[in-house]
């Protein structure tokens, strides 16, 4: 178990993990309209399990995590293009990840003063 690990536990790499998948939702919003392209999306709980069931750095665990649970979303209406980006689920989903970083941040953050305030004293 890393330093890390112990002073912020899974909050980490769920803030990498979120990071990581806001990426991935900005991506299929911007190709909303590119002919054949397919959404994708990870399974964060999935991803999560395994980045914190592995011994080692958090960087190659949330990488390795999110290769594994990342999939093609089956689109509710097909577009003939072969597109299968839902602009409305797309957002949706965004803005739910965005609020949940935001989240994580705001804990981390308030960790990370209490460590400083312990160290000068406080």
């Amino acid at each position: 178990m890393s330093v890390e690990d112990n002073l912020f536990g899974i909050h980490g790499k769920a803030l990498a993990l979120r990071s990581q998948r806001l990426s991935l939702l900005a991506s299929n919003i911007a190709n909303a309209s590119t002919p054949g392209y397919k959404a994708r999306d990870i399974d964060f709980e999935a991803a999560l399990k395994e980045a914190t069931s592995r011994a080692g750095s958090s960087a190659t665990d949330v990488g390795k995590a999110v290769e594994d649970s990342m999939g093609y979303r089956v689109p509710l209406q097909p577009s003939l293009d072969g597109n299968t980006v839902e602009l409305s689920t797309e957002q949706t989903l965004f803005a739910e990840n965005a609020v949940k970083y935001r989240t994580t941040l705001s804990f981390l953050e308030g960790r990370i003063n209490t460590i400083n305030r312990a160290l000068k004293g406080e």
